[in-house]
C-alpha cells in the first residue's frame, strides 16, 4: 500500500468536488427534466377527444375552481404521489400549474410512476394570456 502525500489527497478531493459541481449544474438545465413541453394550443386541440391524454391541473382546488383548462382533472401537486391510483394505469399525461414550479414537482412523481409526462408550456398564466377558453 502506498501512502498519499497531502498534496495528492488535496488534488483528488478538489477534483471530486469540481466533478460533482459540474454534474449537478448539468442536471439543472431543463426546467422540467421529467417531461417534454407541449403547447397550450395543442392541448386545446385534443380537449374532449376520447383518445386525449389526461390533462392534470396541479394547482390548489381554489385556483382550479377559478378557471382551468377544459376537461382537466385537479390533483394538488403535493398530493399526486398519494393519489396516483385515481389517475389509472400509467399513460400519457399533460401537467400544468400557474407558472411551472409545482408542475415540475408533479412531473417528477408521475414520471417515476411510469407515466409519459408532458408539461403545458406557459402553464395556466400563459393559457389565460393567450385568451384560450377556461372551464369553471
Amino acid at each position: 500500500m502506498t501512502a498519499r502525500t497531502p498534496r495528492t489527497g488535496t488534488f483528488v478531493n478538489l477534483s471530486t468536488c469540481v466533478l460533482l459541481a459540474v454534474l449537478v449544474a448539468c442536471g439543472r438545465g431543463a426546467s422540467h427534466p421529467a417531461s417534454a413541453d407541449i403547447s397550450a394550443q395543442d392541448v386545446l386541440a385534443f380537449a374532449g377527444k376520447s383518445d386525449a391524454p389526461l390533462v392534470l391541473d396541479v394547482r390548489s382546488p381554489e385556483e382550479y375552481a377559478s378557471g382551468h383548462v377544459p376537461g382537466a382533472k385537479n390533483v394538488e401537486y403535493d398530493q399526486v404521489a398519494a393519489r396516483l391510483g385515481e389517475l389509472g394505469s400509467p399513460r400519457e399525461v399533460v401537467v400544468y400549474c400557474e407558472h411551472g414550479g409545482r408542475a415540475a414537482k408533479a412531473a417528477d412523481v408521475l414520471a417515476g410512476a411510469g407515466f409519459s409526462v408532458k408539461h403545458m408550456s406557459g402553464d395556466m398564466s400563459g393559457w389565460r394570456d393567450a385568451g384560450l377558453p377556461t372551464e369553471r
